[in-house]
């Protein structure tokens, strides 16, 4: 069972998330929260592993949210969808800097939210073509920042992280790579664990920030 946490401050839009989600029989909602500080609370207290949480809230906003329960290393599994009204919201980059493993627009499919959840549960990031571009964009006008230490990476390992950055999945990898999906699998945790990255979002944005992408 994947347990889910909503976090919207919109009454019909924790109505309609949950109704789709207590019709999945993989999913099980643990809480909802109103505002941010609550989302806070009910994160902390259900340790949930998907966390639905707008980007604007009250009291406490989504991206202060995000940033306090990431911090918390009892909570180091939870994995975090943003909603967002629009995709080019102007706090993206800033949520996939804080910990976000994908995004969703509020009018999204709901086929495609619950795939969101799935993905993301599976510890894989889910961002669309028009938010890597954001990402890679914004990168390309910072001024340039202390590149991560790539110096414990082999040859392979540098190469998987690149085509981490470029958004492609395990399946691409192997495929580009002629090696098994497993074995993709393996390099990709392996990376994620000696750059300490949370999940494949992050490192992705080190990827860039390495000059990999």
């Amino acid at each position: 069972m994947i347990r889910v946490v909503i976090a919207d401050d919109q009454p019909l839009v924790r109505l309609g998330l949950r109704v789709l989600i207590e019709t999945e029989d993989d999913l099980d909602l643990v809480g909802e929260a109103e505002d941010g500080r609550a989302a806070i609370e009910i994160v902390r207290a259900t340790r949930p592993d998907v966390v639905l949480l707008d980007i604007r809230m009250p009291v406490v906003d989504g991206l202060a949210a995000l940033r306090t329960i990431v911090a918390d290393p009892q909570l180091a599994t939870t994995r975090f969808v943003m909603v967002t009204t629009f995709e080019l919201d102007e706090y993206v980059f800033e949520a996939l800097r804080a910990g976000a493993s994908g995004f969703v627009l509020k009018d999204t499919e709901p086929a495609d939210l619950l795939r969101a959840i799935r993905v993301v549960a599976a510890g894989e990031s889910l961002l669309s073509p028009t938010v890597t571009r954001l990402v890679i964009e914004t990168f390309a006008r910072r001024p340039a920042v202390m590149a991560p230490d790539l110096s414990g990476l082999t040859v392979r390992e540098r190469e998987v992280m690149s085509l981490v950055g470029h958004g492609m999945s395990n399946d691409e990898i192997a495929a580009r790579l002629v090696i098994s999906p497993a074995t993709a699998r393996t390099h990709v945790s392996r990376v994620m664990v000696k750059l300490a990255a949370r999940d494949r979002t992050q490192l992705a944005v080190l990827a860039n920030q390495a000059g990999l992408v």
